[in-house]
């Protein structure tokens, strides 16, 4: 008799014994492989040079450069880490190993990352920097310096020629990129420097220039080997007291690199002056203008090919001359690697997330005060914007790529599995388990084959919440090369390309329709085991 109610708890439980853990176990077997498969992934990459860029269309280019100049001189092709996000991200990959080199800027390096006061030498930068275990070398032959920008028309009228001239318009509604925001050699000192009055705002470097030909904005900062100064017809301002220090596009390395590479670090050297501004304008306006990949564009430049040649398609995810329709990058070569990286960022992030959320909220549920003190540091986590959270993971880990991402997507999922889960338990009859004391199962027994089975469509709830939510937030992965769809939606906020973000945006989108489904699925599929029991 006594099997028989144990057997009857189970039937209205809606689960044979153990059956939910033979899944759970699958489920991780599954994650540990796919997360091996990861790591040797990662161990072959640390074999080759790497070269990362920042997310801005010159950045992307001179990647490419560097990565085709050293090609042919090791074993294997450089990998390049596009898009790394803002100078403290790319820094950080530099200072951790994660990357080898990138192109930087003299003026960054003295003010953004030496701190200096002043203007330094490139021997007194590799002075300061050699006690960090980094160099700078290799003068590619341009200044990129920073500058204020406004429609030429609209200058003329108000009579505006320098940054000066516009104390005298408070008026005016500036839109400047975030990092020009924070840095040290940007709005703050700016501002002081001039007496400027205005309040500006803060907006991607890529979408200002629409926002300024829509006249949503009047002023913005640029670089001044911006294809678009001249497209748009924009008035440079006069920097006429001198704020702005010379911005020499350099090459910032770790210092083991030359031993490391001896030969593709000699190739890299020759590149020493072999760029000036037009051609970089150039460089620029193909890729911004005429949709060019940035591979074909650096190969094109290092064949001595005119700036308007193009010989075909480049790298996927690039702009591609030969595709420029929305449905060719859609469906583009790069589509099924894309998808294969967005999955795996989703699957194993949430899949840590239930393994470590699942039983911390089934230890902290009997406990009211300690559940919601862990409820709450887990409902805190939500509020932290995903990119300081991802900086802030770099830091902590020492390297970008999978590993913050995974890390961050499983901190955002924890809330929904670890609240459902709760949320779940309580809503198990205390009859059940009362009658599961009666028959003298334990405490754990009831829980095994009781409490979590009846919780178990809520806490599947949870998870369909927490993926719906991995996916929307792994594009942001992209930002700190871990890939998935999110690196299209990086490369056409570079290029201010409407279609390439939408061809990013949209596939994730429909990822997260179709994990709807299979959820709805799976829960009418338990629903009607319920309904049978």
């Amino acid at each position: 008799m006594r099997y028989d109610h144990h057997s009857m708890i189970l039937r209205l439980a809606g689960a044979g014994p153990f059956s939910w853990l033979r899944r759970l176990r699958a489920l991780v077997l599954v994650g540990l492989a796919l997360a091996a498969t990861a790591a040797l992934a990662v161990d072959a990459s640390s074999e080759r040079l790497r070269i990362g860029s920042k997310r801005f269309t010159e950045s992307y280019i001179l990647a490419e450069l560097l990565a085709q100049q050293a090609a042919g001189h090791m074993a294997r092709p450089a990998a390049v880490l596009q898009g790394l996000g803002n100078t403290a991200i790319v820094y950080q990959a530099l200072r951790s190993g994660s990357i080898d080199l990138y192109p930087e800027y003299t003026g960054t390096i003295g003010l953004e990352i030496l701190k200096s006061p002043g203007a330094m030498s490139l021997e007194q930068m590799r002075r300061a920097l050699a006690p960090l275990g980094l160099g700078v070398a290799i003068p590619l032959g341009f200044n990129d310096g920073y500058a204020l920008a406004m429609r030429a028309a609209e200058a003329d009228r108000l009579g505006i020629r320098a940054i000066s001239d516009l104390a005298r318009h408070p008026a005016l509604r500036l839109g400047l990129s975030n990092e020009f925001l924070g840095r040290a050699d940007g709005w703050a000192g700016l501002s002081a420097r001039y007496g400027l009055p205005h309040k500006p705002m803060g907006l991607d470097h890529g979408l200002a220039y629409d926002a300024l030909a829509g006249r949503q904005i009047d002023v913005m900062d640029i670089y001044t080997t911006d294809a678009k100064i001249g497209h748009l017809a924009l008035r440079v301002l006069a920097d006429d007291r001198q704020y702005f220090p010379r911005y020499d596009a350099v090459v910032l390395y770790r210092l083991d690199l030359p031993q490391r590479f001896p030969q593709a670090w000699a190739a890299l050297q020759a590149l020493e002056g072999r760029i000036d501004e037009a051609a970089m304008i150039g460089m620029n306006a193909r890729a911004e203008l005429q949709g060019v990949a940035f591979d074909v564009i650096a190969r094109d430049y290092l064949a001595g090919k005119a700036a308007g040649a193009s010989t075909g398609a480049g790298k996927p995810g690039a702009p591609d001359a030969a595709g420029r329709g929305f449905w060719a990058k859609l469906s583009g070569p790069d589509f099924a690697r894309l998808a294969a990286q967005h999955l795996a960022l989703v699957g194993l992030s949430v899949g840590f997330a239930a393994l470590l959320g699942i039983p911390l909220a089934v230890l902290v549920f009997p406990h009211p005060r300690l559940r919601a003190a862990v409820l709450g540091a887990s409902g805190l986590l939500q509020t932290v914007p995903s990119l300081a959270l991802l900086a802030a993971l770099i830091w902590l880990l020492g390297r970008i790529g999978t590993l913050p991402a995974l890390l961050a997507l499983a901190l955002y999922a924890l809330l929904p599995i670890m609240r459902n889960t709760a949320t779940g338990l309580g809503e198990v009859p205390q009859g059940l388990r009362l009658a599961a004391q009666a028959l003298g199962m334990s405490a754990a027994q009831c829980l095994r084959s009781v409490e979590l089975p009846l919780a178990l469509p809520t806490l599947l709830a949870g998870v369909r919440t927490a993926t719906s939510i991995a996916i929307g937030t792994a594009t942001i992965a992209a930002f700190i090369g871990a890939g998935g769809f999110g690196e299209r939606i990086v490369t056409g906020l570079a290029l201010n390309d409407g279609e390439l973000m939408l061809a990013g945006a949209l596939p994730a989108a429909l990822l997260a329709l179709l994990s709807e489904a299979l959820f709805e699925a799976l829960e009418h599929a338990l629903a009607r085991r319920h309904g049978r029991a």
